[in-house]
């Protein structure tokens, strides 16, 4: 086994023995307030750092925002334990353009299996040697200084992710506001890849199987939205309607109002149902070697 496959299930498993120990230790009674705060609010930060900052931001350029803010949204999205900026946003767009195709890095229809498909596009896929190339597909972020700075501190940004429950709660806040934080973030995100390309609804015919699943959404903050996604990527909003909650929408919208994020596009629902429906594949305002390159343009 080679050092960075070591690495890599150390980081997937390590959470999962963190999160069995913290359940132990508290069996028969409910964790305290400020354990659960930081586990919620660890989370929530988190998550959207991925979700607002690495996805919609970086991967897609569904909105622009001033130079502090990408690094805050970037660095936070670090915190996860999900790989540096550069290779998660590298990873992504490879999987839009060959989205459950060969070619994609985590499909679960690639002939393995209903069980085995799941297993590989939940978290398998992490141990294949079949990643993104960075300087093609994520070339315009290699030539952005700021990012390349902030993926070359992401074990910093990773330890200060732990750092942070510590100082705000000993060793009980480092354990769920940190590692079962990481447990619960890793399993929600890849339940993206997973869930959202097996069960669910389609309510747009995309060219692949990617699926709107409400518990998806839910959990990780409107990106269960993952069919209308697909069918409009560069949109900043994944919901078809007003009670399809995508928190990392909510955001942006506020960032937009406060105007610390400008250049929002969204695609409107009527839009997508007309436009899109029996034509959707997503890749052409997925990748920046598109033709339509302004999707994943450097930002400002």
């Amino acid at each position: 086994m080679s050092f960075s496959k070591l690495i890599t299930g150390l980081i997937v498993v390590g959470p999962l023995i963190g999160t069995v120990y913290a359940v132990y230790v508290s069996w028969g009674h409910f964790i305290g307030l400020t354990e659960l705060a930081l586990l919620i609010g660890m989370y929530i930060m988190v998550a959207l750092g991925i979700t607002v900052g690495f996805h919609r931001y970086l991967t897609h350029g569904s909105f622009r925002t001033n130079w502090f803010l990408k690094v805050i949204l970037t660095a936070v999205g670090a915190m996860a334990f999900e790989g540096s900026p550069i290779s998660w946003v590298s990873n992504h767009r490879l999987h839009h353009a060959y989205a459950d195709r060969e070619g994609d890095p985590h499909s679960p229809h690639l002939s393995r299996g209903s069980i085995t498909g799941f297993i590989h596009a939940h978290f398998g896929w992490l141990f294949t040697d079949r990643k993104s190339d960075a300087a093609y597909w994520a070339d315009d972020l290699v030539q952005d200084r700021t990012i390349v700075l902030v993926s070359r501190l992401t074990i910093l940004w990773m330890i200060i992710g732990l750092v942070i429950p510590y100082i705000l709660g000993g060793w009980t806040g480092f354990i769920w506001g940190g590692v079962v934080r990481i447990f619960v973030t890793h399993h929600v995100t890849w339940s993206v890849n997973s869930v959202c390309h097996m069960f669910g609804s389609r309510p747009f015919n995309t060219k692949d199987q990617s699926t709107n699943f409400w518990l998806v959404g839910l959990l990780a903050l409107g990106e269960g939205g993952h069919n209308t996604h697909h069918a409009s990527p560069k949109s900043a909003r994944h919901g078809l309607y007003w009670w399809h909650f995508d928190m990392s929408w909510i955001l942006i919208r506020t960032l937009e109002g406060i105007r610390l994020a400008h250049d929002v596009y969204v695609q409107e629902t009527e839009s997508l149902r007309l436009g899109l429906v029996r034509h959707a594949s997503g890749v052409q305002v997925a990748l920046r070697k598109s033709i339509t390159c302004s999707a994943v343009k450097p930002r400002e």
